[in-house]
Parts: C-alpha cells; sequence; structure tokens
C-alpha cells in the first residue's frame, strides 16, 4: 500500500512516506517480440487507455502492457478453453459485484447453510471459499506482535523495537502535518464559502478576487495551489480525510502493542488448531476493497459493457479470506495454501507479505506443498522500494537462495511509461528474489459495491501474472505448473536499458539486474510459447 502525499507536496510540507505491503529455473528460449526499437510514448494516455493500460502492447500502443488485448484478438479469437479455478488469498471479496458474480468458484460438494460439513474437507458450509479472519479485519503489524508477546530471547525482539518507537514517530508526525493542513484547507473553503455565499463558487471567480483582506487573500492562494494540481478546496478535504484515515489505522492498530484484532478463538502458535472462522468471505467493510480489486484483475468478466476486464476468461475466483488491514498471520496463509490447493485451485494469487515472519517454515512448507501438487503461486515483491535479496520479505520460496518450489513467481510493478521510468517507485525488487514485472501502477479494477477504481502497488501486478497463468493453464491444459512457471518467464520481454528504482533519480540501475529474469510479462508471448509445447 502506498499513501497519496501529493497535497503535502503543494502546500510545501516536505516528506515522503512509503508503506509495505523469485526465483526461476532454466529458461526456455529468447522472445517472440522485440522491443529494442519501441517507441516511447510522449502523449498522456486517454481515458479508455488508462483504464485498460496493462492489458495494451508496447509494440502497438507504445505502452508496456502486457498484450492482453492482442492475445485475444490474434491467437485465442473463439477458442474454447478450459475452466481454470484460481485462488485468491487476500482481504474478502465482494461476491456480488456485478463484474465478478459469475466468475465466483462455487463448491458443488457442499450444501449451503445446512452446518454440515458435507465434503469433509474439514470447513462447515465452505460455499465459494473461506474465511480465516472471522469477524476481524484490524490487526497489528508481526513485528509489533512480536514486541506484544514480549519473547526478548527473539533474535529480532531488539530491532522490532527500534522499528516500531521510528515508525510510529514516523506516522506521529505525518498525521500532525496533515492535521495542519486539513485545518488551512478547511479554513480557506470555509473563507471562500462566505465570501460568495455559496460552497460551488468556481476557480474563475476565486482567481477574481481582489482584496486588501489577509485572510481571503490567504484562502485565494491556497485554492489557486490546489486547482494547479487539479484539486478543489472540496477534493483536497477529501484526500486529506482519506489519509487520515489510514495514519489513524497504523497508528491505533498497527503500531498499538495494546491492541489485538484477532477474533477466531485459535491458537496462532499451533498449526494443528484448525477449523476457526467460517464460510462468510465477503468483505465485513467498504474499505474492506484489496481483495476485490485483484479479483477484478484476475478475472472480472469480459467485454460485458461493465467497468473492467480481467485478464482471463474461463476462470472460477476461489475467495480465502485471509488478509486483514495489518499482517495477515503465518498460521493462516499456510491453512489457505492448502485450502486452495485441495479444492481444486490450479493458480494461487498472493497478494501480501511482511518483513517479519514467526513461523515462515509453516508457509514455506504449504508453497512446496502447491508446488509438489502442480499448483502456481504467484506472489506480489511488495512496496517498499527495497532489493529484497538484502533483507527478507515473506512468504518466500527459498532458504538462503536454496529453492523448495519451481511454480512460485515473485513479481515487481510497472507504471505505464516506457523508459528510465518504467519501474513503479514503490516496487521491491531483486536479482535472485524477484522473478518478472507486470504492470501495477494506477491498474483500474472492481471495487465493493459494484465501484470501480484505480490503485496501485506489486499487489496489482501480481494478479495480473495469475491472470496470465490461468489462460496458459485453460487453452493449454496439458502443461504442468512448472511448464507455466517457465513459459511466463522466458516468453517476457526483456527490457535493456536503465531505470529509475525507488522512484529515486539518483539511484540508476539495469533494469535486468532488478529480477532474475530481466523481462516484463507478456500475454501474447506467453500463449504462443506455450503452444510450441
Amino acid at each position: 500500500m502506498k499513501f497519496n502525499y501529493r497535497i503535502l507536496t503543494i502546500l510545501g510540507f516536505a516528506g515522503t512516506l512509503f508503506v509495505g505491503c523469485g526465483s526461476t529455473g532454466a529458461i526456455l528460449s529468447t522472445p517472440i517480440e522485440n522491443i529494442d526499437t519501441a517507441p516511447l510514448k510522449v502523449t498522456a494516455l486517454t481515458d479508455a487507455e488508462a483504464k485498460n493500460w496493462g492489458h495494451l502492447d508496447l509494440i502497438n500502443d507504445t505502452i508496456p502492457g502486457m498484450s492482453v488485448d492482442k492475445a485475444y484478438a490474434e491467437i485465442i479469437k473463439n477458442k474454447k478453453g478450459k475452466k481454470v479455478i484460481v485462488a485468491v488469498i487476500d482481504s474478502g471479496i465482494d461476491i456480488d459485484h456485478e463484474d465478478l458474480r459469475s466468475v465466483v468458484w462455487t463448491n458443488e460438494d457442499e450444501k449451503p447453510n445446512n452446518g454440515i460439513d458435507d465434503d469433509n474437507n474439514g470447513y462447515v458450509d465452505d460455499i465459494h471459499g473461506w474465511n480465516f479472519l472471522g469477524d476481524g479485519y484490524d490487526e497489528q503489524l508481526e513485528y509489533v506482535r512480536l514486541i506484544a508477546s514480549g519473547d526478548t530471547s527473539d533474535p529480532r525482539y531488539a530491532e522490532a523495537v527500534e522499528l516500531q518507537e521510528k515508525e510510529y514517530q514516523q506516522y506521529l508526525g505525518t498525521k500532525t502535518r496533515y492535521d495542519q493542513i486539513g485545518a488551512a484547507v478547511k479554513g480557506a473553503h470555509d473563507t471562500l464559502t462566505t465570501h460568495f455565499g455559496k460552497s460551488d463558487y468556481t476557480i474563475a471567480e476565486v482567481n477574481a478576487i481582489e482584496t486588501e483582506d489577509e485572510m481571503l487573500n490567504q484562502a485565494v492562494q491556497i485554492a489557486v495551489q490546489m486547482n494547479a494540481n487539479g484539486l478543489s478546496l472540496a477534493d483536497a478535504n477529501t484526500e486529506i480525510n482519506n489519509a487520515l484515515e489510514s495514519i489513524n489505522e497504523r497508528l491505533n492498530y498497527h503500531f498499538n502493542i495494546d491492541f489485538s484484532g484477532r477474533t477466531t478463538d485459535d491458537d496462532i502458535n499451533d498449526l494443528s488448531d484448525i477449523g476457526y472462522g467460517n464460510g462468510n468471505v465477503k468483505p465485513v467493510k467498504k474499505s474492506e476493497s484489496h481483495g476485490t480489486h485483484v479479483a477484478g484483475i484476475i478475472g472480472a468478466e469480459r467485454n460485458n459493457g461493465l467497468g473492467a476486464n480481467g485478464v482471463a476468461n474461463n476462470v472460477e475466483i476461489m475467495s480465502i479470506r485471509t488478509v486483514p488491514n495489518g499482517d495477515e498471520y503465518d498460521k493462516d496463509v499456510a491453512l489457505a495454501i492448502r485450502y486452495a490447493v485441495d479444492n481444486g485451485a490450479k493458480v494461487i494469487n498472493g497478494s501480501f507479505g511482511k518483513s517479519f515472519s514467526p513461523h515462515p517454515e509453516w508457509v514455506r512448507d504449504a508453497i512446496k506443498y502447491a508446488s509438489d501438487n502442480d499448483v502456481v503461486f504467484v506472489h506480489a515483491a511488495g512496496n517498499d522500494s527495497k532489493n529484497v535479496d538484502e533483507g527478507a520479505n515473506f512468504p518466500d520460496d527459498n532458504v538462503d537462495f536454496v529453492e523448495i518450489s519451481n511454480t512460485y513467481i515473485r513479481v515487481g510493478s510497472l507504471t505505464s511509461k516506457y523508459g528510465s521510468k518504467i519501474v513503479s517507485g514503490f516496487s521491491n525488487y531483486g536479482k535472485k528474489n524477484v522473478d518478472v514485472f507486470a504492470p501495477g501502477s494506477d491498474i483500474y479494477s472492481t471495487f465493493p459495491e459494484n465501484d470501480y477504481k484505480s490503485i496501485s502497488g506489486t499487489s496489482m501486478a501480481s494478479p495480473a501474472v495469475a491472470g496470465v497463468a490461468a489462460l496458459i493453464r485453460s487453452y493449454y491444459p496439458k502443461l504442468t505448473a512448472a511448464q507455466v512457471k517457465q513459459v511466463i518467464l522466458a516468453s517476457g520481454l526483456p527490457i535493456t536499458t536503465k531505470v529509475v528504482v525507488g522512484g529515486d533519480s539518483s539511484n540508476v540501475k539495469s533494469f535486468s539486474d532488478l529480477s532474475t529474469t530481466g523481462r516484463i510479462v507478456n500475454a501474447y508471448n506467453a500463449l504462443i510459447m506455450a503452444s510450441k509445447l
């Protein structure tokens, strides 16, 4: 997750704050398309392009999408594929959404609402998946849980204490700045409303004000500053309130040593203590939108005249509610992966991650279980602008770079700008621990209650790749999960230029050094390569 801090910059409050949300085997062959001569996009994206840029083609559109539309037009056409179950391990999913309800997985072996485990899979009334969080949603970060446990023998305890103090103070300072900005914006809006006798004044009317009143002049200056950045004072106030809501969540829940959001009455340190949670996979509140957005990127119904097209047709989305507003529990993730595998998923998307993990072996064993059972696991690289070869990012598929899975894919994020700024400023990277990059900045997709929005994160890049994996498994079902991974990695377009990393113009690296492949995912090439196998 990344906060939008542009208002801080507009009004002169310096500082930016980012908040965190692979490996490969042998390469099969060279890519089918070459992009050495691809032109740069010099004009702004149209509205249609902005809502679909991840599906566009670098050669035809000069936008570094995954060539999804080209793949449908030239390869898939009217071919009939096989249904593929894709498990989304995330927050709750609005399975009643107009663009998702036709692609939701249903457990045909379970009778709804009878309180009986009809299929004997250990989960009662799991009609569309499972909810490991119960009624809970807000949670601490993992390193805050470590501090709360009081386990000073843990080798990372001192690091956790230092990190908690640093980040708490950082967010407290940011809250103070936003409170100040909010007061200034509200004061300016109130002053202008009083001056005009109405609240829906225009910027033209503001610019026409001539006065020696100091307060009114200050209100005019603030309104003009906001307008120059595309915001009215009312819009700015909304952004400030949204930012403050997120900041307060961090302070009240994520960093709060005394808070506990767990409601399921299980032992989080006992993997054998199962059966907790329930079959309600929907969000507990509208702001719980992450899982719905991820699901839409993978499989929102295509070409139905509604808001967004998913990457894959022929998918059934299995919702596994596991990721809270805070850090997920290792136990929940391990059991969620095993649930997905045992109930027929052939692709799993995991758009979550953390830098502390008390039971990484539980999740690692589950990832290996998926690999051993022919399931592709796609994971977001994280949003800390960091090299994950140098610092832990869980879950992973290796111990000291020795892999335990050959079907795990870790994904970094791209922007829509081909050239030096193609890598999203927030995206993690790593020559050893990130496999490929895919569209992740300003991705338009489904939101709860039949809404649609554009948001950014490696959380958005990962489901894009999961969608490509589902396409391959649908139209070339004889390929193994390991082969699907190899096809995705080998068929990507290589980027050979130097790029800005971490949004820092002074940090320039070769794109080939940011992942094991140095490639961006391309659905068109992947399907051609899959057909040749």
